[in-house]
Order: C-alpha cells, then structure tokens, then sequence
C-alpha cells in the first residue's frame, strides 16, 4: 500500500509518518517544504493541475493531510486550512481518484458547546475563531469533494515534538530553561479542554487510511475527557520537578472566554476504527517532556 503524508515534517504528520514507516506492506512517502520531502509541495500556492501531475507519479492508495496553519495571521490560515484541502481534493480527483483522503481537522470547528457536553460528529459547527472557520472551511472542501474521505476532528493534541506555539510545548521549553524555583506568570486556566495524545491522533490516522470498508465524513478523535487546562500544567510541573510558583492571571486569553468547556465523544472512531487513546494525560506529559529535553542546542538550566 501506498501512502503519501503531507506535512510529514510537522508536529502531527511527524507521528503519523514515524508509524507508518514501522507499518508492514506499506509504502510511504512524504511531502511538504521541507528539504527531506519526497514530494516537494507548498499548499498554499501550487496549483491544481500542478499538483496532479505530481501526484499521478506517485500512484498513492491514500493520502494523509496534515498540512495546516494555526497562527492568528489571516492570510496564512486562508491559504492552508481552506486553499490547500481545496487544491488538494481537486488534485487527487485527477490524479488518483481512487485513493482515500484523510484529512485532519480540529474540534475548534465545532465553537462553544453546554458545560458538561460531549459533542457529537452530528453537532453543529459554529465556530467563534479565525482558525476554526478555516478549518471548518477546509473540511466542506473535503466532504463535498466526492472522493473517499474522512476528515479527523482532533481536540488538543499534546505529547511529544508538542510546538512552541502551543501552551504545552511552551511552558515545557520555559520550565526547562527556568531554575527549578523560579517563578512562572500564565494567564487564566480554568478552561476545561480534551487533551489527547498526538500519538494517539497519529494511529487513527494510519488506521483510518488502511481501513478497507467506507467510513463515515467526519470522526472526532479525542480522549472524551475534559480537564481544566490548569491540571495540564501542573502535571507538566510535576514531570519536570519545578518547586517554583506558577502565577495564575485571572484576565486569561479570548478564546478561553469564548470556549470555557471543550469536550468531543470518540465513540464513532472506537465503533469504526477499532480507536481508542491509549496514553492519559500524565504519560502524554511526562513524554512531551522527556523529548523537550532531548532536544539539541537547548538553553541552559540556571
């Protein structure tokens, strides 16, 4: 079997590329700006009949989107997360019209949901941020496509490579660099998220493009567990051994306010996929930190 990942480079399309390479009768390859790309492509620009030629060469039985933006800058998150799916569909309809599309998207696309809720692929989406109505976007663009496609709707991937850009990465690269006693200003944490392992999203994307039988448009990968993002960060704290004080500021970000409480049912990817998470939140933690300080060229401890 053939398998092509685009964004093989990235956070999530790394995990799902290093499964996929230890996966017996599979074939991969993959494509992204990077330099170690098979398939050199940027989403963002290529044009269709472009990317189709490209495509056609490497004869993929499927393909794994993990291309996406999440940066508050319009243009980027237009051009990746709704251009790009697009493009991408558009390709593969002339390139390999055959092969099954799976494509990543986010629970931001759902927007606020009840205290309490668990929400449903059958939910409606109303998206209250720039990102998740690009990805909302995105994923129209690969439902109505008419290819054999299911788009994964992930709730908060954390665990190892977890990018900087992110609260988990980030406080992982400051409790690093920071004495074990000094002290840490966060903004509010009361919010209530489902974190799952990016592994974890990594299996059921392999799982979901070798499944032979046709599989529903959209399938909520998450733990089904809300936890206030506070738990996160002292777990975090705990895998790193900091003693020091973590300020907690009441003002908090918009989405927070926007979004307190963020919790998807994975039932559908358990009946379908066989999925189920198979890392709680402290071992997704404990490894984002083992690999955070793994990494090379790292700032000292004072």
């Amino acid at each position: 079997m053939r398998i092509l990942v685009l964004g093989h480079s990235g956070y999530l399309g790394g995990h799902v590329a290093q499964e996929l390479r230890a996966l017996p009768g599979v074939r991969y390859f993959g494509a992204g700006r990077g330099p170690t790309s098979d398939l050199a492509v940027d989403l963002a620009t290529v044009a269709p009949a472009q990317l189709a030629e490209r495509l056609f060469s490497f004869a993929p039985d499927a393909v794994v989107n993990c291309a996406g933006a999440v940066g508050p800058q319009s243009v980027p998150l237009a051009e990746v997360n709704v251009r790009g799916p697009a493009v991408l569909c558009a390709a593969l309809r002339e390139a390999a019209p055959t092969a099954r599309l799976v494509h990543l998207g986010s629970a931001a696309e759902y927007g606020p949901s009840g205290i309490g809720e668990r929400v449903t692929e059958q939910t409606a989406a109303r998206p209250t941020t720039l990102y998740g109505a690009t990805k909302l976007a995105g994923t129209l663009a690969v439902t109505s496509s008419g290819l054999d496609a299911v788009v994964l709707r992930i709730t908060n991937p954390v665990g190892p490579g977890a990018p900087a850009a992110g609260l988990p990465g980030r406080l992982a690269r400051q409790l690093r660099d920071l004495g074990p006693r000094s002290s840490v200003r966060l903004g509010d944490l009361s919010a209530h998220r489902d974190f799952v392992d990016a592994r974890d999203v990594a299996h059921a994307a392999v799982l979901a493009a070798t499944s032979g039988g046709p599989l529903p448009p959209i399938l909520n990968i998450s733990r089904g567990q809300a936890v206030p993002v506070r738990e996160l960060v002292h777990e975090l704290a705990r895998a790193a051994g900091f003693k020091g004080h973590i300020e907690e500021n009441a003002e908090g970000s918009a989405r927070s306010a926007d979004v307190p409480w963020q919790c998807s049912d994975p039932a559908a990817a358990r009946t379908t996929l066989g999925w189920s998470p198979r890392h709680d939140l402290a071992g997704s933690v404990s490894a984002l930190w083992a690999a955070v300080c793994a990494e090379p060229d790292r700032e000292p401890v004072h």
